[in-house]
């Protein structure tokens, strides 16, 4: 399997969303120093250029970082945007997911609560592809 940041927790609450999980599949030597600097890494898919950083702690390969949702509101933003999350040292980039749980089509099954700032709507999901994306809605309905 890919390396990956493997998503064990998602807490959306009070205008942030809190991501806990491991770094899976790199060696161990690539996560045990603690000069290196992590950070949730958001793109924009509809404009892959957008991108928002945040700091992510790490201890050994557990991972923990949070982002508030207020900075999705782009000016230019559609009705509907897409927002792919990753971790990166600066070199490596992995795509957040959830896949050591033997759990298949996580779209459908998990479904967290949204927040609002705004007129805008931000809520966690799963990919087809069981990675963790954050999609914004105009209008703050789903």
């Amino acid at each position: 399997m890919k390396p990956h940041a493997e998503i064990a927790e998602v807490w959306p609450r009070d205008g942030r969303i809190r991501l806990v999980g491991r770094l899976h599949g790199l060696p161990t030597n690539d996560t045990a120093g603690t000069a290196v600097t992590w950070q949730l890494v958001l793109t924009r898919r509809a404009r892959p250029d957008q991108r928002l950083r945040y700091d992510a702690h790490l201890k050994g390969d557990r991972f923990e970082g949070e982002l508030p949702i207020a900075d999705l509101a782009a000016a230019d933003r559609a009705a509907v945007e897409e927002w792919d999350i990753h971790l990166s040292d600066g070199e490596t980039e992995l795509r957040a997911g959830r896949r050591l749980d033997d759990i298949r089509g996580k779209k459908k099954i998990f479904v967290y609560p949204e927040q609002h700032t705004g007129n805008l709507s931000v809520r966690p999901y799963y990919t087809v592809k069981d990675n963790l994306s954050l999609e914004c809605r105009t209008g703050g309905a789903a």
